[in-house]
């Protein structure tokens, strides 16, 4: 009976996962509902899932990628890409997909494809290439990459401390290197000579300026005695590391200085009017006596209790402030609220001080305060709050932290001195005490249905188990490889995990199937190890199709794909993956 009921709920899982008729995490949350009333787990049990070091692994590994992303060393590397490759289609796909696989394997993938999206786009507008030649390829280079070491997706997380639960020991953090390391490049190279082949070549759609006029702001920033600006022209301010700020005016005791006119250097006390991005306004106030005008608080956006928060208030239609002058609204004089800067469509630069500003419906202004204040605002009918703005600031000030961290992390759990888990959780918690990123970063870079997904199909693996449903499954799929050696039947596995993950997310996928695989293994009387192994690379084998894996479908849009172009490349691709997993599993974990 148990059998039956597991099979119903399995099925009903599955079908919610693939036809999302409702949400994963609301699916997840159903799954342990209905483990729970069918008495197949007690309640301890069906929420077990929580507490498995996998869904606290891949939880601060959310974190520790954010905050590498963050403080901006990957966007980094991804820009020197522009740079280097020029008017040669092979070279500029080489080193993408080699910057985005070396980036992938330690670092959750979909953030890093997220990042490259719009190099790429910005690489292809310079270079007048297509973009639809790249970011298949893109994606794909992300997943191959992700079986290269233990962190490189979060499947192999799960699977590790399934394995070790299951009494067959974790996987090292790059024990998978040894076949993921010749599958990915292998890869990569294929795609080198066939995505330009194989890939139509669509116009690219947008060719976007970096920092444009839409996203620049105007400020007034004092400089004290104590900056390195003193002395420099304002000219020199932007001739450096803040190239793309414009220094407007130089203000010296209520006398204006045009820099392109005048020959007048930066005193103490000086005020400069400025236009610039979001994160040349932000580094600058960073700096050694730089700070904005009336206010004696610096800005600091570290970990601190009630953090600061940058946002963008417009002012709204019918809104009180029309027509006020900056200095004379509550919002101007509220000492909880530091104005940076003010942007406006077609902005009139006759009034000198911002301050002065007579404020207009559309206005932007760009302000921090403590996220206490931030609450209070939002009951404000006189302006909307923007607050997506923050999420562009690269905190580039803590990069060194953020890589330190992320090295410790990694050398720490390879030399075995502590658990992925330990690792995890500890560089999460640096990440966020140096300051690479706050307290709501942290939460927001958790992805709650993931977790909850990966939590609900561990406790549907315990039913399964005790059930006994996945020895009946795994002795249905041994009729169906009776007599054949155990490389056929682990190539077997790994075509049905492939096949799976198409359908299903390949953390469910894993969790679901891996029962399958170590009761298939006993079945022909063999070590599971390999098999384990096998659910890793077929978990992570979904090419064929733009819903196979979210960086797929993150791509569709921007690449202006169709469904058959990811079959041209991802067939050849996923039978790769089974024919390498089937050649080289048994040479390194033996039957």
């Amino acid at each position: 009976m148990d059998f039956w009921i597991i099979s119903l709920i399995l099925a009903g899982t599955l079908y919610l996962l693939i036809t999302e008729k409702i949400s994963v995490d609301l699916t997840a949350v159903g799954l342990i509902v209905a483990l729970v009333v069918s008495g197949l787990l007690t309640p301890r049990e069906a929420v077990s899932g929580f507490a498995n070091p996998a869904v606290i692994t891949v939880g601060a590994m959310f974190v520790v990628s954010r905050g590498l992303m963050r403080t901006g060393g990957v966007e980094f590397l991804g820009r020197q890409v522009i740079r280097v490759a020029r008017k040669n289609v092979t070279a500029a796909l080489a080193l993408i997909l080699i910057v985005v696989g070396i980036a992938s394997a330690f670092i959750n993938n979909t953030p890093v494809v997220i990042l490259f999206i719009p190099v790429v786009m910005a690489m292809c507008c310079e270079l007048g290439l297509s973009p639809s030649k790249f970011l298949i390829p893109v994606s794909y280079a992300s997943i191959l990459a992700g079986t290269c070491t233990l962190i490189g997706t979060s499947t192999n997380i799960i699977i590790s401390d399934l394995s070790a639960q299951y009494g067959y020991g974790s996987i090292s953090m790059f024990e998978l290197g040894a076949v993921g390391v010749p599958v990915a490049v292998c890869g990569i190279i294929f795609m080198l000579f066939a995505a330009p082949r194989l890939l139509p070549g669509l116009a690219n759609p947008i060719c976007q300026l970096r920092d444009g006029e839409h996203r620049k702001y105007l400020a007034e920033l004092k400089i004290h005695a104590e900056s390195n600006f003193v002395g420099l022209h304002p000219l020199e301010v932007s001739s450096g590391k803040y190239e793309d700020l414009e220094v407007i005016e130089l203000i010296i005791h209520e006398e204006i200085y045009q820099p392109r006119r005048d020959w007048k250097t930066i005193e103490p006390e000086s005020i400069l009017l400025v236009k610039g991005s979001l994160n040349d306004l932000v580094a600058l106030l960073h700096e050694e006596g730089v700070e904005l005008p009336y206010r004696e608080n610096g800005l600091s956006l570290g970990a601190q209790k009630d953090a600061p928060i940058v946002v963008e208030l417009l002012i709204a239609p019918g809104s009180s402030l029309h027509g006020s002058r900056l200095h004379n609204t509550r919002l101007g004089n509220d000492k909880d609220i530091n104005i940076i800067a003010v942007k406006r469509q077609g902005h009139h630069l006759g009034e000198r001080k911002l301050y002065n500003l007579r404020l207009k419906t559309g206005d932007i202004l760009l302000i921090w305060c403590s996220s206490s204040k931030l609450d209070a605002l939002r009951s404000e009918r006189d302006y909307l709050i923007i607050e997506d703005v923050y999420e562009e600031i690269v905190h580039k000030r803590k990069a060194v932290w953020a890589v330190i961290n992320f090295i410790g992390m990694i050398g720490t759990a390879s030399l075995g001195l502590a658990d992925i888990m330990t690792c995890a959780l500890i560089a999460a918690f640096l990440m966020i005490v140096t300051g690479c990123l706050q307290m709501r970063d942290a939460y927001r870079s958790m992805q709650g249905d993931v977790l909850l997904l990966i939590a609900g199909t561990i406790a549907l693996g315990i039913a399964m188990e005790k059930s006994g449903a996945s020895t009946i499954y795994a002795d249905a799929f041994l009729g169906l490889f009776h007599g054949l050696p155990p490389m056929a039947v682990l190539g077997g596995i790994i075509v049905l995990t492939s096949i799976s993950t198409q359908l299903l997310s390949n953390n469910a996928t894993a969790v679901l199937l891996l029962p399958v695989a170590i009761s298939t293994a006993l079945g022909i009387g063999v070590d599971p190890k390999p098999f384990i192994i096998g659910v890793c690379f077929g978990a992570s084998a979904c090419f064929a199709s733009p819903l196979g894996y979210q960086t797929n479908l993150m791509v569709f849009v921007p690449g202006g794909y169709r469904f058959i172009d990811y079959l041209r490349l991802g067939i050849p691709l996923n039978l790769f993956i089974v024919g390498a997993g089937m050649t080289l599993i048994p040479l390194f974990w033996p039957f």
